[in-house]
């Protein structure tokens, strides 16, 4: 018998550490099942191989002690977790709430002022003085972003936020500030 099948026995006991155990020993090969399943997806995908592996393992194993035959069992359960995350997923994308419908645009090359024209100009100000309102700190992103040419990296240290989270901000900000740009 494999370590793996060994430890299925020890989970399906109730023995408290063997789920972690199995994890340790299987994780590489989930996260392989991942990796591959998701470079075949679309491009654009913002999942993650370990973000699925994890979110995989927890529909297994949970809090509950699951009854695995061998390897392979617990390989197949876990390919369909996979499959089960990817399809809630995708309906959920589809959703008139979470986009469904619309194209993704791709906004890394789009300068919020395309043309340089004081109008121009004068009009990105008035929608960001709106924007201040409503959102004080992304606002503030937009400034050093645009305004003092800063990187993610620099404006994330300066408002003391990850760089992850500037990046989703900047992203935010300039979606919301070309929607009220174009509804004039």
């Amino acid at each position: 018998m494999s370590d793996a099948t060994l430890l299925l026995g020890a989970i399906d006991r109730g023995e408290p550490e063997a789920a972690e155990r199995l994890l340790d020993l299987v994780y590489t090969e989930l996260r392989g099942l991942a990796a591959s399943k998701l470079a075949r997806d679309v491009p654009g995908q913002t999942l993650q191989p370990t973000a699925l592996v994890h979110e995989a393992w927890l529909r297994l194993i949970g809090d509950r002690h699951p009854k695995f035959q061998n390897r392979a069992h617990f390989f197949r359960a876990a390919a369909e977790a996979m499959r089960h995350i990817l399809i809630d997923r995708a309906r959920r994308k589809l959703t008139q709430r979470h986009g469904g419908g619309f194209e993704r645009v791709n906004w890394d090359g789009i300068d919020l002022a395309a043309d340089s024209t004081d109008d121009r100009l004068l009009a990105l100000n008035e929608a960001l003085e709106k924007f201040v309102q409503e959102h004080p700190v992304q606002a503030d992103l937009v400034k050093l972003r645009y305004f003092a040419g800063m990187t993610n990296e620099e404006v994330a240290e300066a408002l003391g936020i990850s760089v992850s989270t500037a990046k989703n901000y900047w992203t935010f900000s300039r979606t919301w500030l070309l929607n009220e740009l174009e509804s004039r």
